[in-house]
């Protein structure tokens, strides 16, 4: 069913025109039921929550439990794809008042991640999907680490998304002068028009200033660590303790993981914010040439330099070194070697290392023919 009252109620947790113009079409022609999806009306709703069992979705208004049909689960998998937190479905109720997700409205956006078992399989994993702002949140304490908020930045700007940085414990990082030199050091890191700020994740502060990025309509997504304070800012920023959280290891201040899924709660400022659990690992799900455009300062430089393949590691005429920092540059390198290993497939990985393996067994052959043994 669609109508003016229930298009207001999904605008206001996020739904977009495009979205709805989308969903508007396919809820006048729904698709049949095939004997095994429920033949309920449909319903426009948002993902909540994904379990390893079921999911929550959110209608604007309540919530509902729901399972997704298993065709829609094996379509998406094909893709290598799945339904996130923040996906925008089609479900139906069966004849016992369950509801069951039958279709996915395509997203305007995803995050995700490559997860690699250290041989032959990549997995990509998506994040969340139809997000306005990735609120990437790092702790001005021993969290903090400008390498890692380089990665996080380009994961979301390869994805279309709005990086905006978030650095919390102001209240205990020590002098102001501390703080305003990682603000500085974090905004190198940042594309033009990107924000960061910095503030104490208790209290109020956090809803004055990051109300611009959580009004009606909008949703954010935070991403950091753990124990940077991503779930510290969601009971904040929406009013009350929705989110479990916990104090930081004795022994070396690391955080402890206390969020273990992705939610999507409402602001108290009308907006949506989607806590997730902290990363140990954050592998770009883009290739190298999708690295290379997010690291413009990189690339635009290296159209300058004398040679079409520098690797700017010291060759001559290089237009890059010395205008960007070597720690940046080497970081830009990690990530692009990572992505051309990620893209390779298992015959060329085997090819790769049995290689390697040539190269080391020969260097080894040398060193003995040098030592006269």
């Amino acid at each position: 069913m669609w109508n003016e009252d229930v298009a207001g109620q999904l605008q206001a947790i996020g739904l977009a025109p495009a979205m709805a113009a989308e969903a508007r079409l396919r809820l006048q022609s729904p698709m049949p039921g095939d004997g095994h999806a429920p033949a309920g009306e449909p319903a426009l709703m948002r993902v909540a929550e994904v379990h390893r069992e079921g999911l929550v979705l959110h209608d604007g208004v309540r919530e509902h439990a729901a399972r997704q049909l298993p065709a829609l689960r094996q379509a998406l998998a094909a893709e290598a794809d799945a339904l996130a937190v923040g996906d925008w479905v089609l479900a139906r109720r069966n004849a016992h008042g369950e509801w069951w997700v039958d279709e996915r409205l395509p997203p305007l956006n995803q995050l995700a991640r490559r997860l690699h078992d250290g041989r032959d399989k990549v997995e990509r994993v998506v994040l969340v999907s139809n997000v306005d702002t990735a609120m990437l949140v790092m702790g001005l304490d021993h969290d903090f680490n400008l390498r890692r908020l380089e990665r996080y930045v380009a994961l979301v700007r390869m994805a279309g998304v709005l990086p905006l940085v978030v650095l919390t414990k102001a209240d205990i990082a020590g002098s102001a002068q501390v703080v305003q030199a990682r603000l500085a050091q974090a905004r190198t890191a940042l594309p033009a028009g990107a924000e960061a700020v910095a503030l104490n994740a208790l209290g109020d502060e956090p809803q004055r200033q990051l109300a611009p990025w959580l009004g009606p309509g909008q949703t954010v997504v935070a991403l950091g660590s753990s124990g940077a304070g991503k779930s510290t800012l969601t009971n904040a920023l929406v009013g009350r303790d929705v989110q479990r959280t916990g104090a930081n290891r004795g022994g070396d201040n690391r955080g402890r993981h206390t969020t273990r899924a992705r939610v999507l709660h409402r602001a108290a400022s009308g907006g949506c914010i989607i806590d997730t659990p902290g990363l140990r690992t954050l592998r770009l799900d883009g290739d190298a040439d999708a690295i290379g455009e997010v690291f413009d300062d990189i690339t635009t430089r290296a159209m300058s330099c004398r040679f079409r393949d520098c690797r700017h590691e010291g060759e001559p005429g290089c237009a890059v070194r010395g205008f960007v920092s070597e720690e940046r540059l080497r970081n830009w390198a990690k990530l692009q070697r990572e992505a051309r290993r990620d893209t390779l497939s298992a015959l060329e990985r085997k090819t790769q290392v049995s290689l390697w393996k040539a190269r080391a067994r020969g260097a080894r052959v040398r060193m003995l023919a040098k030592r006269g043994e």
